[in-house]
């Protein structure tokens, strides 16, 4: 992979987790139609499936052809997100992201253990920047992000089965991401309804708190939910899982902001020097890698 599409796909990473970090807002809106919590997810879910039926008719041969290694890493992907979405409606925004964000200690060990990558210095200290970053947010010695309700656990469990779908999209590299991104959808809405439809059965939204959100909410899947995903799911195939895990943590960034704005969620000094953690961890090596290079680009012009 050439440069320019190494840093491509890290930009796409670091676009990707602000987008998620920014995600829990249409949910609420959606919850303030006084839909049942359940159910927010379906119709969150079915708005981007309604939007890119179109293309998955055009390509059903495509998809036919990516067979089960596609869906099984699309169904992966998707049953994350479903974890992770509804973890926002049964505990604190803060809470569900910074516990889905232990991903880099997952993705970087399971891409040790599945891809044999190594486990650099840099790694390790970007890794310590973000963990500690995280728990200063969360308030040391205060807030220990340990699960205490089924929210919790569900953000802890989404990290986890993000993590194997990162290593599953690293190892499959010539899958179409438009395609993925088709099937994590769908994946995202099954796994959605299924859990409705055990947990309650009875509560499914009028189709008049299902049509109040149409007007707005496909406009935001077509702008911004589906290329923040398709970003999730195309970005991560070039570069290492733990690598991947350090760049999604701009979600905790916006997520904390957004949060604080509009869910009056705590932002203070804490708050502030996590956030400046965290950002360095996602910058420090892409910042080594940009410096290296500049390095050796001088050296060649100076023979």
């Amino acid at each position: 992979m050439n440069r320019s599409s190494d840093f491509l796909a890290r930009l796409a990473c670091l676009f990707a987790g602000a987008v998620w970090g920014v995600f829990w807002i249409p949910l609420r809106a959606i919850g303030d139609t006084g839909m049942h919590s359940m159910w927010i997810t379906v119709v969150w879910f079915a708005c981007p499936v309604l939007c890119l039926l179109p293309i998955s008719l055009m390509r059903w041969r495509q998809i036919k052809q990516g067979g089960l290694s596609l869906q099984l890493t699309a169904m992966v992907a998707g049953v994350a997100l479903t974890f992770y979405t509804f973890s926002f409606i049964y505990t604190e925004v803060m809470r569900a992201m910074l516990l889905y964000y232990l991903t880099p200690v997952w993705s970087t060990l399971l891409a040790r253990v599945v891809l044999g990558e190594a486990i650099t210095r840099l790694r390790m200290l970007a890794m310590g920047f973000a963990l500690t970053g995280m728990m200063i947010i969360f308030g040391i010695g205060v807030n220990f992000p340990i699960p205490r309700n089924v929210g919790d656990w569900m953000g802890l469990a989404s990290g986890m089965v993000w993590a194997v779908a990162v290593v599953r999209l690293r190892q499959s590299e010539k899958q179409p991401s438009i395609d993925m991104t088709i099937g994590f959808f769908n994946w995202s809405l099954v796994a959605a309804l299924l859990v409705c439809l055990i947990i309650a059965p009875t509560q499914a939204p009028s189709f008049d708190q299902f049509w109040s959100v149409v007007p707005w909410l496909i406009p935001l899947g077509i702008l911004l939910i589906i290329p923040g995903a398709f970003a999730s799911l195309w970005g991560p195939k070039f570069l290492s899982p733990g690598l991947v895990g350090l760049l999604f943590m701009t979600e905790i960034v916006f997520g904390s902001i957004s949060a604080a704005l509009l869910a009056g969620e705590p932002f203070g000094i804490r708050e502030i020097t996590g956030v400046i953690l965290i950002t360095a961890a996602c910058l420090l090596e892409p910042l080594m890698d940009l410096a290296k290079s500049r390095q050796a680009s001088r050296q060649t012009n100076q023979h």
